[in-house]
This record gives structure tokens, C-alpha cells and sequence, in this order.
């Protein structure tokens, strides 16, 4: 008999979890929203960079990379297009480029090391203290996110997972070795329930009874100029090796972050004024272009571990009880290998990806 699963949060997370169960359980998605990947997922600025998220979630960004490159039959193809990543320190910090390449090299990265005349020639807007020294990641992507998640979505459904929407959980409840999922569309059952709620995780985890593991929503916002000159269409998403911000080419405009944390509660983010003039005094700061207007603006909240690696597994004291969350701003680069490595926890199968750094149990461990 096919085990009953009830994913609660359709993000890339659940999404990605329903469609590598396929046909092998009973799955329900359960969506707070009208529609699924209304919050994060939605808001993501959409890359594929190794270096991205460092070495605790390396693994499962390397383990994805096949799956971008291949697309299985039901996604779009392709999910990704080429876009370089360029890393450059701030004027008066040459030290972070070093430690960065550093970093490179522990972690496997390639890369190549740009001195001033290399970044002067092939990037004449950077401003010039931020063209002195720079490391160019050739392997890096622009991930097309609607079509990843909408793949994710449309593979479930063939499958049979069933979709509830404006189905916020309200109470759980165990009944003999399952669960009773109370919610404003309808109550489910299921023999497990699956903790893909992002930034609401640890108040799904109380309602079931489990200890919350101190998961933090940092909010994150992004800015979409319209700038003289017209960015070229092929530029490099380009990092601060400080992380203090990062901006990209998107049709004609410059997408721009000033990679900001502002611890949040679960909700509906919206982007405080102060980030988004950051966010635009940053960029003017390391580039030549004139900004004209702030076209758009969004923000999105980002949800982390204590120790900022993701949270996948069996709860350590509640039966039946499965977390799926900690993306910390990695779940769409990471979606395939993540929706694997939970399935195969989920169905106690063999994992491609050693599962241990994403043990719950770490952290209950930690929070006692």
C-alpha cells in the first residue's frame, strides 16, 4: 500500500519534493495561497551559480546541475541560459578577493582570476575602484523559474498528487499512527506530514507537536532599474565578494540587490524604502551607469537554519513529522537534488547526496 503523504507549502520545495515521489506514494499538496509559489519561489532572482549558498549546500547544487543541463520529458527546455558570475572586492578590500579564491579552491569551484586591465576591457561600466581585481565563474546560469516550478507542478499532477489551495493548516492532529490535517479548505489525512511551509515552518512544527528548530526569515529585496546605458544583455550577475549586493542584466533592465538579512516574521514581505535606496546607492556606487527610475521593487523572505545549512528529514521526536525547509534563498538552484534526497528520506531509499549535514537532529540538539 502506498504511503500517504501531505506536503504542506507547494514552493519549489514541496513542488520539487510531489514530483521526484511520482507515482510511488499518495501525495496531497497543501497551499495557503490561491496558487502555489506565490512567496519566495515567485520573488527569486533566478541563477544557478556554485559558489552561491557556500559549502554546505554545494552538494546539492552540484547534484542539480544534470537535471538543468537534461531536462526531463514535461519540462521546458531549456531551463536554463548562460550567464557568467563576477565576483569583485570593494575599493580598499583586495583581501576579500583572495579569501574568496580561496574559498574557490577548497570547495572545487572553477573560476579565473581577472587583474584591472582584464576588468577594464571587458566590463568598462564598473566604476573604477571596483575594477581592480575580480573571479570570473564561467559555469553559471540564469534559471528560468516559472518553467522549473511549473514542470515540478504538472509531473506531480500526472502522477496523481492532488492540489488543495487557500488551504492554510490550522490544527494537526494524530490519529493512531497518521496524522488529521485540519485546514480552511478541508481536512486530509495522511500517514506523513511534510514541513515545506518556508518561512511559516517552525509554527507548522508546534501545531504538530515538534520542538521548533529556531528557523529565522531574513528578508531580501530587489530592485529593477531602468538605467543609461542599456545594460548588455550578456553581462555577468556580479557579487560584491563581501555580499554586500548583487545586480544582473534582465530585458533591458538591471535587476539589483543589496543582498540584505533583515530578520522578519512569516507574511506577505513588502520592501522598506531604506533597502531600496541602499540597494540603488550600492549599485551607483560600483558601476558608471545613470540611473533613471526604480521601475519596480519586491522583496521575499529567505528562511535559515541557525546554522544556515537546509533542514531535511524525519523529525527526531514526533513520528511522521518531515521537515523540508531552511532553503535560506538556495532552493531553486538546489530544487531537483532537493526534491530527490527528501523523497528518497521520505520512502527510506538509498540518497545520491549524503543526507547527515541536513539532519533535524542537529539542531533539536542544539536548541535543548
Amino acid at each position: 500500500m502506498r504511503p500517504r503523504i501531505a506536503i504542506v507549502g507547494a514552493g519549489m520545495g514541496g513542488a520539487s519534493l510531489a514530483w521526484a515521489l511520482g507515482d510511488t506514494a499518495d501525495v496531497t499538496l497543501i497551499e495557503a495561497e490561491a496558487h502555489p509559489g506565490y512567496h519566495t519561489t515567485g520573488r527569486s532572482a533566478a541563477f544557478w551559480v556554485p559558489s552561491y549558498g557556500g559549502p554546505a549546500v554545494l552538494p546539492l547544487t552540484a547534484a542539480s546541475r544534470d537535471f538543468f543541463m537534461d531536462p526531463p520529458p514535461g519540462f521546458a527546455r531549456p531551463l536554463l541560459t548562460p550567464r557568467a558570475g563576477l565576483h569583485l572586492a570593494a575599493p580598499g578590500d583586495d583581501a576579500a578577493i583572495g579569501a574568496l579564491a580561496a574559498d574557490f579552491d577548497r570547495d572545487g569551484i572553477d573560476y579565473a582570476r581577472l587583474d584591472a586591465g582584464a576588468l577594464a576591457e571587458r566590463f568598462p561600466m564598473l566604476a573604477e575602484g571596483w575594477s581592480r581585481a575580480g573571479l570570473l565563474e564561467g559555469d553559471c546560469w540564469d534559471i528560468d523559474v516559472a518553467a522549473l516550478h511549473a514542470g515540478f507542478l504538472g509531473g506531480a499532477r500526472r502522477a496523481g498528487t492532488a492540489l488543495l489551495t487557500d488551504a492554510r493548516v490550522t490544527a494537526l492532529h494524530r490519529e493512531g499512527a497518521g496524522w488529521r490535517i485540519v485546514t480552511t479548505a478541508g481536512e486530509v489525512a495522511a500517514d506523513i506530514v511534510v514541513d515545506a511551509a518556508g518561512a511559516w515552518a517552525d509554527g507548522l512544527a508546534e501545531l504538530a507537536g515538534a520542538q521548533p528548530l529556531s528557523l529565522t526569515p531574513l528578508r531580501r529585496t530587489m530592485v529593477v532599474l531602468d538605467v543609461d546605458p542599456v545594460p548588455d544583455p550578456t553581462l555577468p550577475v556580479t557579487f560584491d565578494a563581501a555580499g554586500t549586493f548583487y545586480f544582473k542584466p534582465d530585458a533591458g533592465r538591471m535587476w539589483v540587490s543589496p543582498h540584505d538579512e533583515i530578520p522578519d516574521v512569516p507574511r506577505d514581505a513588502a520592501p522598506e524604502e531604506m533597502d531600496i535606496a541602499v540597494a540603488v546607492d550600492r549599485f551607483q556606487s560600483a558601476t558608471r551607469y545613470r540611473v533613471r527610475r526604480v521601475e519596480r521593487h519586491w522583496a521575499g523572505l529567505r528562511t535559515f537554519a541557525p546554522d544556515r545549512a537546509p533542514v531535511i528529514g524525519f523529525d527526531a521526536a514526533v513520528p511522521g513529522f518531515f521537515w523540508c525547509a531552511g532553503q535560506g534563498g538556495i532552493g531553486i538552484q538546489t530544487a531537483p537534488a532537493w526534491g530527490r534526497l527528501a523523497a528518497d528520506l521520505l520512502l527510506v531509499r538509498e540518497t545520491q547526496v549524503d543526507a547527515a549535514p541536513y539532519d533535524p537532529a542537529r539542531l533539536a540538539k542544539m536548541n535543548k
